[in-house]
């Protein structure tokens, strides 16, 4: 790791209106998802991993929204 990636991880930047616009598609996405999981998907370890993992999935994706280039 760099002290450019420490920087870049660690630093609020306002969101553009199109990264904005890019967000609140994955997150409404994200919560059909979701609610189709939960329709589905018996009560066990995997529907808590499958929700879980569907938060990562769209933290990731979010960051990748944000990243800068060099």
């Amino acid at each position: 790791m760099t002290s450019y990636d420490i920087e870049n991880w660690f630093t609020y930047d306002e969101p553009t209106p199109e990264q904005a616009e890019k967000y609140q598609v994955l997150r409404y996405k994200a919560k059909d998802l979701a609610d189709l999981i939960v329709a589905l998907v018996p009560d066990c370890p995997d529907k808590s991993a499958a929700l879980r993992l569907l938060r990562e999935s769209l933290m990731v994706a979010n960051a990748g929204i944000a990243w800068k280039s060099r």
